[in-house]
């Protein structure tokens, strides 16, 4: 599945979890760096009014679907692909990195967060070595010094999986320099997951996330800050179902 903005494809290229992992743990073992981003509507949309985002997106090794919308649209283009929110895949991934021997990296979010987070993933997943945390600053510039800081110890750090929850665009971005100035990293754009695992954040019960109205429970729950979001998600809908036509018909 692809979506083109301004002429420009993001392309779906990972689309079922058991080929994300394989390539996942084929890079670990090859000590081969990648950046995963996990797109959703709201990416689509940040993404038509960001030259800059749409060029970190590009700039992704790996894209898989975060958002029924996104699974829904590749079915009607007859180029399915699975569901793999961000908050979903941290887990797994860290399996593999246990496997591999691997150290883990978190950044983003709040040091009591990450704390928590790290507390949940050690426990949840034995011989799972946390290298270290890092919770930056309220004007983290993922351009800036402190960016500069933080990919200069991941190169140090040499091959390792950094969980990002730095939010988009940042973490896109954050990671498409990282490719070049730390290419042995692993960088996983995962948004709220880091939050969610050391309970900062309330996830939608399963039965909620199994109707597909997780979107309305979260902005029920915060209907000031998402709303907004995703209004502006719902409308972009008919021009992204009309496209998905038009590639089914090729």
């Amino acid at each position: 599945m692809f979506f083109e903005i301004h002429g420009r494809r993001v392309a779906v290229n990972i689309p079922a979890r058991a080929m994300l992992e394989a390539e996942i743990l084929a890079r670990f073992k090859a000590g081969q760096g990648f950046a995963l981003a996990t797109v959703n509507l709201d990416h689509l949309v940040k993404m038509e009014a960001s030259e800059t985002f749409l060029s970190a997106y590009q700039a992704q090794d790996l894209v898989v679907a975060d958002g029924r919308p996104i699974v829904w649209l590749s079915r009607l283009a007859r180029r399915p692909v699975a569901l793999m929110p961000g908050s979903d895949i941290v887990l797994p991934l860290c399996r593999l990195a246990a496997e591999a021997k691997v150290p883990v990296v978190l950044a983003g979010s709040t040091e009591e967060a990450l704390q928590d987070a790290e507390n949940a993933l050690t426990e949840a997943v034995p011989g799972l070595q946390v290298a270290w945390t890092h919770a930056p600053s309220g004007r983290f510039d993922p351009e800036g010094e402190e960016a500069d800081q933080i990919l200069h110890r991941l190169d140090e750090t040499g091959r390792c999986l950094c969980f990002l929850a730095l939010g988009a665009p940042k973490q896109e971005r954050f990671a498409q320099r990282g490719r070049k100035l730390s290419p042995a990293a692993g960088f996983a754009s995962v948004g709220a997951g880091l939050d969610f695992l050391g309970g900062h954040q309330k996830r939608a019960p399963a039965w909620v996330r199994a109707m597909a109205m997780e979107w309305l429970w979260r902005a029920l729950s915060s209907p000031t800050r998402l709303l907004p979001r995703y209004a502006k998600c719902l409308a972009i809908l008919p021009g992204l179902t009309l496209k998905a036509c038009r590639i089914r018909a090729r």
